[in-house]
């Protein structure tokens, strides 16, 4: 298994760093075109949920990008400094009460997009999966 790691201070302009990281992942571990789409969305919602959810915009606070390689699978870890959420209550954005409101869609597009997805230390992690 190959790991790569990459740490950014809670800042939005930093999502730039993160699309050259994917962007060097993808030339690295020669990711196809059908899920680098896939990858740089939910990947880049992640951390920017992270950057104003999680970490609240301090750029005090960092964002932890790991990802690790395996022969069939990429997952990318992101974990924040923040106190976690529920991710096991979390609104469905598709509803008709939620579908006039300009959040809440950021989880539901990870889960779509992603293989799998995984939340951990009380939602201060999340793994997303890629099966190559």
């Amino acid at each position: 298994m190959k790991s790569i790691k990459i740490s950014i201070p809670s800042l939005i302009e930093n999502i730039k760093i993160i699309e050259s990281f994917i962007d060097n992942a993808r030339e690295k571990f020669h990711i196809n075109d059908d899920i680098y789409g896939n990858i740089m969305i939910s990947v880049t919602e992640c951390v920017t949920n992270a950057i104003i959810h999680g970490n609240k915009l301090d750029s005090t606070k960092a964002v932890d990008l790991e990802l690790n390689f395996e022969e069939d699978e990429l997952k990318f870890s992101i974990s924040d400094e923040g106190q976690g959420f529920d991710f096991e209550n979390l609104q469905d954005p598709t509803s008709p009460d939620n579908l006039e409101k300009t959040g809440g869609r950021g989880i539901f597009i990870m889960k779509h997009l992603a293989d799998d997805v995984k939340f951990e230390n009380e939602g201060k992690k999340t793994t997303l999966i890629f099966y190559m």
